[in-house]
């Protein structure tokens, strides 16, 4: 009476082996697929990386320009009293700081006047390469008073020369003069000074103020002259009575804002001229 059976017995048992090698196969396949799908997460590039200053507290407005003559403009409006010369000894890049190159360098040594509170940033007062000095030459430095309340671009060979109000409440950054108001005698001051190769195309940086004593960080990745230069910031920077100065540029045109990053070639830089809220 069981043999009538068996057929039966061995057509469920075959089409229970046909549907677990299914379901094995389905499984087998959704596994692939989300080895797949975590590798593809794991090997996306994120989106933009993540800088050593990216959320510091900061006080500037970011601007971006480009002149008639093509130069682009990166610029960092600030309050002067939000400004902190300091030394960074790196590509700005790995400063933990919002701001830009500053003056001239020599290896370790600083050749251009940089100074806060009459101190000078990379060195003892009086010393070689500490920021006391504008090397060889008197060079256009500019000075905010802050106990006057007032900026200005001073021709001076070192911080003794410097005049200001109150010796415990000042910053002097060191450059060369752009004579923004006089058209006639910015060149020939350019040259006194020694302005580093003006005629060249280079990657450049300034220091700008108006008369409602607004301060812009400037620099262009732009290769451009001296003289196309200036007349981009002419063209850029608003208000009246404006003034500034060239600071080191080429590899050195360094800015670090959230906005933008630009390295120049990447060199360490002596100095830089930073936004209050970094460290």
């Amino acid at each position: 009476m069981s043999a009538p059976t068996e057929p039966a017995d061995r057509k469920w048992r075959q089409l229970w082996q046909r549907r677990r090698w299914q379901l094995g196969s389905a499984l087998l396949a959704l596994l692939v697929l989300l080895i797949l799908a975590v590798a593809a997460l794991l090997n996306k590039p994120d989106k933009q990386p993540q800088e050593v200053f990216s959320g510091l507290p900061h006080s500037y407005e970011y601007l971006e320009a480009e002149s008639l003559g093509k130069v682009q403009l990166h610029m960092l409006a600030v309050a002067p009293e939000d400004v902190i010369l300091r030394t960074a000894n790196l590509p700005l890049r790995q400063i933990a700081a919002y701001g830009i190159n500053g003056g001239f360098f020599y290896g370790t040594d600083l050749l251009s006047v940089a100074i806060m509170n009459d101190v000078p940033v990379n060195g003892d007062k009086g010393a070689y390469g500490s920021g006391w000095f504008n090397a060889k030459y008197a060079r256009g430095t500019l000075v905010w008073d802050g106990a006057a309340g007032r900026l200005s671009v001073q021709s001076v060979s070192s911080g003794d020369e410097v005049a200001v109000t109150d010796r415990s409440r000042y910053w002097a950054q060191g450059g060369i003069s752009m004579n923004l108001q006089d058209e006639e005698l910015w060149k020939d001051a350019s040259q006194a000074e020694h302005l580093p190769f003006a005629e060249e195309q280079r990657m450049r940086s300034g220091l700008v103020y108006n008369r409602d004593g607004k301060l812009w960080l400037i620099v262009t990745p732009t290769l451009c002259t001296a003289e196309e230069f200036r007349l981009a910031v002419l063209d850029a920077v608003p208000g009246e009575g404006r003034e500034g100065i060239f600071l080191d540029g080429d590899g050195s045109s360094q800015l670090n804002a959230d906005e933008a990053v630009l390295t120049g070639d990447s060199r360490p830089v002596v100095q830089m001229i930073a936004v209050a809220g970094g460290e």
